[in-house]
C-alpha cells in the first residue's frame, strides 16, 4: 500500500505507434501493479479514446508508459500540461529532443560525450552517400536505423551488399540514420530521481540487440552486476547522468550505451518511458538495489507528486 494519496490515476498505454504491443504489456504490468498497491488506477489505450475529454474532471495524474511516436516525443506531454495533469517522466522539451536520435547525438557530442560517427540522411542518393562515407571511414557493417523510432525496430547492421534492404526497411519510419558499428557489449544506466541504477551488461547471440532478443528470445544474458571494475561503472554512469541533464530528461528513463572491445564506452541513445515488460531492463536493475516491482512503479508515480 502507498501512503500517498494519489487520486484516481490514468495508465496511459498501447498508442499507434510501431511500439504499441510493447506498450500494452508494459501498460498491464503497471496497472496490475498499481491497483495491486491499493492506487485507483484506470488503463486507458490512447488509440481508442479521444484523450482530452478521456482524462479532463476524471484522473488527478498520469502514469505514461505510451513508447515511440506520440508518446515519448513530446505531443501527448505537451497535451497534459495544457490540460494541467502531472504525468510521470519527462517533459516536452527532453521528450522531442531524445526522440530524434540525430539531434539527441548532436547535443550530447557538444557536451563531449562519445557517440559513433552518424548521418542523417532523407533519400536513398544521401543513404548510398553517408554509408559508403561511413563505411570508408571505420569499416563495414554499418547500422541502419529510424531516425525516430524504439525498440530496435527497422534497424540493421548492414554489409556493402545489404545496404538497400537496410535502407527499405528503415525508411519507412522515416529519416534514416547510418552509424558507425561498434563491436562488443551494450550497457545500459536507468536513472531515477537524479540517481544511476547498477548497469546491466546485455549479451545475445543474435547479430545484435534487435526486436527479437528484446521481447521474444529466452536466450539473451542480462548481467546485473554487469561485470566492470567499480570505477568503469561508475564512469558510465557519470555519463549516463551527463546525458540525461543536457537532454533535459526528467524523473526516470534509460540511457543505452555501446562499450567495445578496449572498454570505451559510446553513447547510444536515450528512453524516456522505458519498457516495463517482464523483459524489460529497468525493472531488472531496481531489483539490484532490492526495489521490486511494485516499489519502482510507485516510486516513478511519487515523481508526478515531488517533481511537477
Amino acid at each position: 500500500m502507498s501512503d500517498v494519496d494519489f487520486g484516481r490515476v490514468a495508465v496511459l498505454m498501447g498508442g499507434w505507434s510501431a511500439e504499441r504491443e510493447v506498450s500494452l504489456s508494459s501498460g498491464r504490468q503497471v496497472l496490475d501493479a498499481l491497483v495491486n498497491a491499493g492506487i485507483d488506477a484506470v488503463a486507458i489505450d490512447v488509440a481508442r479514446h479521444e484523450l482530452s475529454d478521456a482524462l479532463v474532471g476524471k484522473f488527478e495524474r498520469v502514469f505514461n508508459i505510451l513508447h515511440g511516436t506520440w508518446g515519448e516525443d513530446g505531443r501527448v506531454q505537451g497535451l497534459l500540461d495544457t490540460l494541467g495533469i502531472p504525468y510521470t517522466g519527462t517533459g516536452v522539451i527532453g521528450s522531442a529532443l531524445t526522440m530524434d536520435k540525430n539531434l539527441t547525438k548532436t547535443v550530447c557530442q557538444q557536451h563531449g560525450v562519445v557517440t559513433p560517427a552518424w548521418q542523417l540522411v532523407k533519400t536513398r542518393e544521401e543513404f548510398l552517400s553517408a554509408a559508403d562515407a561511413i563505411g570508408n571511414e571505420c569499416g563495414f557493417p554499418v547500422v541502419v536505423k529510424p531516425a525516430c523510432e524504439g525498440s530496435s525496430v527497422g534497424v540493421s547492421i548492414a554489409r556493402e551488399n545489404q545496404l538497400d534492404d537496410a535502407y527499405q526497411q528503415a525508411s519507412k519510419y522515416g529519416d534514416v540514420l547510418v552509424e558507425q558499428f561498434v563491436g562488443g557489449s551494450e550497457i545500459t544506466a536507468a536513472i531515477l530521481n537524479g540517481v544511476a541504477m547498477p548497469l546491466i551488461k546485455i549479451s545475445t547471440p543474435r547479430e545484435f540487440y534487435d526486436f527479437e532478443a528484446k521481447y521474444q528470445e529466452d536466450s539473451t544474458v542480462y548481467d546485473c552486476p554487469c561485470g566492470l571494475s567499480t570505477e568503469a561503472e561508475k564512469a558510465i554512469q557519470d555519463t549516463a547522468l551527463t546525458v540525461f541533464d543536457v537532454t533535459r530528461c526528467e524523473a526516470w528513463g534509460r540511457v543505452d550505451f555501446l562499450l567495445d572491445e578496449t572498454g570505451n564506452h559510446y553513447l547510444l541513445e536515450v528512453n524516456t518511458a522505458p519498457g516495463m515488460t517482464d523483459h524489460s531492463l529497468v525493472p531488472m536493475a531496481a531489483a539490484a538495489m532490492g526495489l521490486d516491482f511494485s516499489e519502482l512503479v510507485i516510486r516513478i508515480l511519487t515523481t508526478t507528486v515531488d517533481n511537477k
